[in-house]
């Protein structure tokens, strides 16, 4: 029933919170940034605790990270995973835990009458203090990971994701999925991911980011004590730096289906990049905007050569991928990559015009409170502002920002970013018949 009422009353009471959203930000006696919105209407909190302990940490591991968060419901202090859900359920609570490549994180939604909250938060508390990782909880997840990888290798976009990683990033953190490799993987032993826990699962490493109807001073107490049980431990040594491609690649990998997957790009922005905003309201314009935008205008609407065409930045602490994509039918493929490297050339080089400009800003400025208009959505763009350190004022200068975009300073921007003599190339599909 107190699921019911939590679901009732977000729909009631849900309501846009971000032009109001006051960031309080303070630091704990163990190293721990918190960050604070207080919003009333809806007895509600959202939580969320965030580590420096993405896929990006593996090391040689691969998957080791993923694993390690995937373990972190299935027991913990003196409970299995069934009492764990349990304790969540009988409250009303939802709760949830993922990775990145920067990112572990656990996440909270529950409601604030005392009672339910203090028995979430004890819950949360323990996942976080006293994961157990036990013997047969690790083997069954490990197993089920691994069937998951092997379900990877059919399927071409996956295949193509991480070939396009791995010509990006070559031994750099980011070039190895998430999710492993079915050789790290299977070497991987519960005693690894007990040390993985003990280096990243610390004070010193967590960000801790509350949303929603808590006073000041309960929120101060809440992030003392979902920390209370963790050792101030250290941050880990800064990620190394990106090193970008000496020259372009182009490879192409063999897979019996009826499209053919393309991926073209290299690395391109990162969280705290001043030409962020040239970047992102550019890309907008060239395949960020779906059906209006340049790619898909070029590529499918006058030529019909792909089903889909897109692009995007995916900033992250280094520099995360820029990433040009579609899906073509095999015999049309090689037609459809001269489309896109033309189009995206083109866009390099000449820029937008001022009435795509001007379409852009609208787009992106007239949707923008939509993206947090609820407490849980809120809180992620706080966690991601916590964990990047960007300005606590970054939600209200976000369209201000989008308008000071020229023309020029997009077209500035992409020619000093993107070159297309280092543009990575991969291709997934049947026959070869998307080789040159």
């Amino acid at each position: 029933m107190r699921i019911h009422l939590l679901a009732f009353l977000f729909l009631v009471f849900s309501q846009s919170v971000w032009s109001a959203a006051k960031i309080e930000h303070w630091q704990t006696a163990q190293g721990s940034r918190v960050y604070y919105v207080h919003t009333e209407g809806l007895p509600m909190v959202d939580i969320q605790v965030v580590f420096d302990a993405g896929s990006a940490r593996d090391g040689a591991q691969f998957g080791v990270s993923a694993l390690t968060s995937a373990l972190l419901d299935t027991g913990a202090g003196a409970w299995n995973a069934d009492q764990i859900a349990q304790r969540f359920e009988s409250v009303g609570a939802l709760f949830g835990s993922g990775i990145s490549n920067d990112t572990a994180w656990v996440s909270l939604r529950t409601l604030t009458d005392k009672a339910l909250f203090d028995k979430a938060l004890e819950t949360l508390q323990t996942l976080l203090a006293k994961p157990a990782f036990n013997e047969a909880d690790f083997q069954r997840e490990k197993n089920r990971t691994l069937a998951g990888l092997k379900q990877r290798e059919e399927e071409p976009d996956e295949l193509a994701s991480i070939a396009f990683h791995r010509a990006l990033y070559g031994d750099h953190p980011y070039g190895h999925p998430a999710a492993g490799l079915i050789e790290t993987v299977s070497k991987l032993t519960a005693e690894d991911l007990r040390r993985f826990y003990q280096r990243y699962y610390v004070a010193a490493n967590a960000v801790v980011v509350i949303v929603g109807d808590l006073k000041r001073e309960q929120a101060e107490q809440t992030a003392t004590a979902l920390l209370s049980g963790l050792p101030a431990g250290e941050k880990p040594a800064p990620l190394p730096e990106v090193v970008m491609p000496q020259k372009a690649s182009r490879q192409h990998i063999e897979f019996p289906s009826k499209q053919t997957h393309v991926l073209v790009g290299l690395p391109g922005s990162y969280r705290k990049d001043p030409d962020y905003f040239s970047l992102y309201v550019g890309n907008h314009i060239l395949g960020g905007s779906g059906l209006v935008s340049k790619l898909f205008k070029e590529v499918r609407e006058k030529r019909g050569l792909a089903y889909s065409a897109s692009s995007s930045f995916s900033p992250m602490l280094r520099k995360g991928p820029f990433t040009v994509g579609l899906q073509s039918r095999n015999d049309q493929a090689l037609e459809a990559l001269a489309v896109l490297n033309k189009t995206l050339e083109d866009f390099i080089a000449q820029g937008p015009t001022e009435a795509e400009l001007t379409a852009a800003k609208k787009n992106i400025t007239g949707g923008f409170a939509l993206r947090f208009d609820t407490n849980k959505e809120l809180a992620s763009y706080v966690a991601m502002i916590g964990f990047y350190e960007l300005p606590l004022d970054y939600l209200d200068t976000f369209q201000q920002n989008v308008e000071q975009v020229t023309v020029a300073s997009i077209t500035d921007a992409f020619k000093r970013r993107v070159d297309p003599q280092l543009l990575q190339t991969i291709t997934v599909g049947a026959a070869g018949k998307s080789k040159q």
